[in-house]
C-alpha cells in the first residue's frame, strides 16, 4: 500500500526525518513543518527512493564545533549539511532507504539572521533547510554558476512552498564565507 508525503499526496515510500534538539537550542519548525519541507525538496528533486534524514537543531557554539571540524572554518554558521549517501547510489538496492544524511541548524543564529534579513524565525529556517537538502543532494555554491543554478533552485521551492515573509528572490551570499 502507498503511503502519503506529509502534503497528502500519494507516495511509493515514507521518508523518516529524526528532529532532535541539543545545548541550549529551540527546535524553530515542528515535526510535521520540517517533514513538509524537505518532503517538497525531493519530491521536486525526483528522488524516488525512500531517503532518511536527520535535522538537529543547536547552540551556535557547537555549530562552530562542527564548522571547525568538518569545513576547517572556525566560527558558527546558520546550516551544515553532513551528506551520508546518495539516492541514486548503485550500491543501494532497489527500494532501500537512502541515508542521506544531517542537517544541523544553529537556533540562535538563525534568529539573529532572520532579524538581519526582515524576515521570521520560521521563514529563515524554512529558506536553511532547502538549502541544506539541496546540499545532501549534491547542489554547492562554491563555484559561481554553481551558485546560479543552486540559488535558482531555492527561489522555485520557496515559491513552491509559498513561505510568507521570505523576499521574493534570496541571495545565496547569505550562506557565503564572509558572512558574521
Amino acid at each position: 500500500m502507498a503511503s502519503t508525503t506529509s502534503d497528502g499526496l500519494a507516495a511509493p515510500w515514507r521518508n523518516e526525518y529524526d528532529i532532535a534538539c541539543d545545548d541550549d537550542a529551540e527546535i524553530i519548525l515542528d515535526e510535521d513543518e520540517t517533514s513538509a519541507v524537505c518532503d517538497l525538496v525531493l519530491r521536486e528533486e525526483d528522488v524516488s527512493r525512500p531517503c532518511l534524514v536527520s535535522v538537529t537543531y543547536v547552540s551556535d557554539g557547537r555549530i562552530r564545533e562542527l564548522n571547525a571540524e568538518w569545513r576547517g572554518i572556525d566560527r558558527a554558521t546558520d546550516v551544515i549539511s553532513l551528506e551520508c549517501e546518495r539516492p541514486d547510489d548503485p550500491d543501494l538496492a532497489e527500494g532501500e532507504p537512502c541515508e542521506l544524511g544531517d542537517i544541523v541548524l544553529a537556533t540562535s543564529y538563525v534568529t539573529r539572521q532572520a532579524a538581519r534579513f526582515g524576515v521570521t524565525p520560521k521563514d529563515e529556517c524554512r529558506l536553511l533547510l532547502i538549502h541544506g537538502m539541496l546540499h545532501l543532494l549534491g547542489y554547492d555554491h562554491i563555484e559561481e554558476d554553481e551558485a546560479v543554478v543552486m540559488e535558482a533552485r531555492e527561489d522555485q521551492l520557496l515559491a513552491l512552498a509559498r513561505v510568507e515573509g521570505i523576499p521574493d528572490h534570496v541571495e545565496l551570499t547569505r550562506h557565503r564565507e564572509e558572512q558574521p
